[in-house]
């Protein structure tokens, strides 16, 4: 890269972006009506404050995987949006409780320091092997696990290790948290995970408030409208035989105005009581002209003319809509309107179904949510005073759902993991405990399997120059017990994990790429398998330094040996899979040559040859001879976008090396991806912004071509004609904006190339106009 170029990816670790965030927290702590967002944004302020300040005074190296002065790589350090380490490290900060009581048992000074000396003594690794052997332990960020290992080492004799790793601890001792907090819950059992807890399910019962629109219109029906009967009723007491009300005579109606003070007295209390409804202080509203009307008569004054008048159209647009105060259809209607007011509000069912929460683990998952969504009982409703057999509505089942506890193909069945983002979250408990078969120590397993879920947890960093994100490998407490890993039979468990979450992801959510938590999370255990299966983050347009690893190379040769000889894939975009296999056995036979020579000494080694092939390839799909002149994140998102195309984004190295195949079959999962390709398309209508929403329809485009493309021919042909079909049953304007693109595929399943004619290739980066956002309905 020329200098320029670094400088301006360089730009985008500057503090202007830390600027910028903090003026939106600062703007949101200010302003924002809830006390919990505005607190929230106040600590997010004081964290990019901390960044500021640390990038001034050159403790902070922002795009370094050691961004913190005097920290090693393998310190946890907290990372705020974008990648940037505030210089705080996570396992920081005052002690915990279980620390403070920890000290107080052992009589030593509350501090870290005290407490790393004392977990090594002979009373400090008693409770360590407690701790071991029970399982009962929380590691909530990885430096957590470091003396609990210190203490298995101690236990297996493996003293020199043990003493070499409390070395490389010991000058953290006094600012690290290096211990687990004790928990009175075994560690989790690995076939089954939730997304979110008991306790996580009862705040979000507990966050739900009255609807206000609702409680104003159940006070309409049981307040003010029964009060305006009464109203109304008492001034017929005044009618004539034509229905006309007058202001009688005290003698003439005996009581009449007695009753009415006794009226108005109840108004002012119910108008105290019941604040949700405001219409009945509006004047021109029927019942406030009943109220004034009377308030008049009964200190004496009488209404005038013109107050009469309105109060005589008053009674009788209230008789007319709804029948005199007792007759059949006014009761009917009260009665009707009673019913719908008895209905329980969602808050006091949310409120029930906590009640029923209260008495489960907090921590834990739900193994049966249909007993906690029942209908009101009958000791239930006397409890409580809601009606038996109230069933309890959707919206306040979700959150117990959303904490069903089951094998994670449950959750996706259910549509409790609704996309393969929130799937990445819920992975890293099958991974640790796949991985942690390596070790046939019951308690190590646990212990790694423990850390394996905290790093998981780890934030990625900004990271510049190809540095790669910090691996569970490099750990000091993890290389200390690496020598006891039994790697036959764990590969084979992670082979057999890495299928089933590669065939799972890849059938739920087919128009998804993997987000890059799956990735590495796949990562790992394709690691263990060794299976030779590269797989490929998603590179950051913005950051991008135009260069690649030789893995990406690899993942392409994988691509190439499926799909290469002609598929629909290769011919569709237009690649030349035998010179992509003769590039990735050129530059391998240069590596070992060269022994892997790289640039420069302090960068990791590069695929020069892969990175020129995206660059042609990305120039040659501009539609415009005009080359671009200056760096762009566009330009960048090109270079990516080819490099995706030719790697399939992972989907060749899980079929191909892995060996997934999805139940439903390829056809189907090509149907579906098109089907996400239609809905995000339809986003694109009317949309000032479409450009991401295109880059993703762009994705689940080159999926489907993918499934597509290990079709058999009828299968293909079939397809083929059902995507015009499908796409028929959109708006307009999607099949509008998608009959190019359709068009190239099926010139291409002819025989032709995809940009002959009105053809079109569907790719989703582009410096220019990109062809899917000119709106069709338009008139030229």
């Amino acid at each position: 890269m020329n200098s320029d170029a670094d400088q301006q990816h360089l730009a985008h670790a500057n503090p202007g972006y830390a600027s910028g965030q903090l003026a939106k927290a600062l703007t949101t702590a200010l302003t924002h009506h809830d006390p919990d967002t505005r607190r929230r944004a106040d600590e997010r302020g004081r964290s990019w404050r901390a960044v500021l300040a640390g990038l001034a005074n050159g403790r902070l190296a922002i795009g370094s995987r050691t961004p913190v002065a005097g920290l090693p790589a393998w310190v946890t350090p907290e990372v705020l949006r974008g990648g940037f380490a505030t210089g705080r490290p996570s396992a920081s900060g005052p002690l915990t409780e279980y620390e403070t009581e920890t000290a107080r048992l052992a009589g030593v000074p509350a501090e870290r320091q005290a407490l790393f000396a004392y977990c090594l003594s002979e009373d400090g690794l008693g409770r360590l092997f407690d701790l071991l052997d029970s399982g009962r332990y929380e590691v909530t960020v990885p430096e957590e696990a470091a003396l609990l290992t210190v203490a298995w080492l101690a236990r297996a004799g493996e003293t020199d290790a043990a003493l070499a790793l409390v070395g490389e601890l010991a000058p953290f001792a006094g600012r690290l948290r290096f211990t687990p907090r004790p928990s009175d819950r075994p560690a989790p059992e690995a076939g089954a995970v939730h997304r979110q807890t008991v306790a996580d399910a009862g705040k979000t019962l507990a966050r739900r408030r009255p609807s206000h629109a609702v409680e104003t219109q159940r006070e309409a029906l049981t307040v003010w409208q029964p009060f305006g009967d009464e109203l109304l009723a008492h001034w017929l007491e005044t009618a004539d035989d034509d229905g006309t009300v007058h202001v009688p005579a005290r003698d003439a109606h005996p009581g009449w105005y007695e009753r009415g003070a006794e009226l108005l007295s109840r108004y002012r209390e119910l108008a105290r009581r019941h604040t949700y409804g405001t219409k009945h202080l509006n004047p021109k509203r029927n019942l406030a002209i009943l109220r004034g009307a009377l308030e008049e008569t009964v200190v004496g004054r009488g209404p005038d003319a013109r107050r009469l008048g309105l109060l005589r159209h008053a009674v009788t647009a209230m008789v007319r809509r709804r029948g005199l105060p007792g007759s059949a259809p006014h009761t009917a209607l009260r009665r009707e309107q009673a019913a719908q007011a008895a209905l329980p509000s969602h808050h006091a069912l949310a409120q029930l179904v906590l009640s029923r929460l209260a008495g489960l683990d907090q921590a834990a998952g739900v193994t049966e949510p249909e007993p906690l969504l029942v209908p009101v009982t009958g000791p239930e409703a006397r409890e409580t005073g809601l009606p038996v057999g109230a069933t309890v509505p959707a919206a306040v089942r979700r959150p117990v759902e959303s904490a069903l506890s089951a094998p994670l193909g449950t959750l996706v069945e259910r549509g409790v993991v609704p996309s393969a983002e929130v799937l990445a979250e819920l992975v890293p408990q099958l991974v640790a405990a796949a991985t942690a078969q390596a070790y046939p120590d019951r308690a190590l397993r646990t212990l790694a399997a423990a850390n394996h879920r905290a790093f998981a947890g780890r934030r990625s960093l900004l990271l510049l120059n190809l540095q790669q994100q910090v691996r569970m490998e490099e750990l000091p407490w993890v290389r200390a017990v690496a020598v006891q890993r039994a790697e036959g039979a764990a590969g084979e468990v992670a082979a057999v994990a890495l299928r089933q979450l590669g065939e799972l992801a890849v059938q739920a959510f087919p128009g998804t790429i993997l987000p890059n938590p799956l990735v590495r999370e796949l990562s790992v255990l394709a690691r263990q398998a060794d299976l030779g299966a590269p797989l490929v983050e998603e590179l950051a347009a913005d950051i991008f330094m135009g260069t690649f690893t030789p893995k990406f190379l690899a993942a392409a040769r994988v691509a190439a040996e499926l799909l290469g000889g002609g598929s629909l894939y290769e011919r569709y975009y237009a690649v030349d899979y035998r010179a992509v296999r003769n590039l990735a056995i050129a530059e391998a036979a240069e590596a070992r040559t060269s022994g892997g020579a790289r640039t420069r000494p302090s960068r990791p080694r590069t695929s020069p040859g892969f990175a020129e092939l995206c660059m042609a390839r990305a120039e040659a799909s501009s539609e415009s001879a005009r080359k671009p002149s200056s760096w762009s994140v566009a330009g960048n998102g090109k270079v990516i976008e080819q490099a995706q195309i030719l790697t399939t984004h992972n989907l060749a190295t899980l079929v191909h090396r892995v060996g997934i195949a999805p139940a439903p079959g390829w056809e189907d999962l090509a149907r579906r991806c098109f089907v996400t390709v239609c809905r995000l398309t339809a986003r694109v209508h009317g949309n000032p912004r479409p450009l991401a929403t295109i880059k993703d329809a762009a994705y689940a485009w080159r999926q489907m071509v993918f499934h597509l493309s290990l079709c058999g021919e009828r299968e293909q042909a079939r397809t083929l004609t059902w995507l015009s079909e499908e796409v028929s049953r959109h708006p307009g304007h999607v099949a509008a904006r998608l009959a190019p693109a359709l068009t190239g595929l099926r010139q291409v399943a002819e025989g032709g190339t995809a940009t002959e004619g009105r053809g079109r290739r569907l790719q989703g980066w582009t410096t220019e106009r990109h062809w899917l956002a000119a709106d069709p309905t338009a008139r030229g």
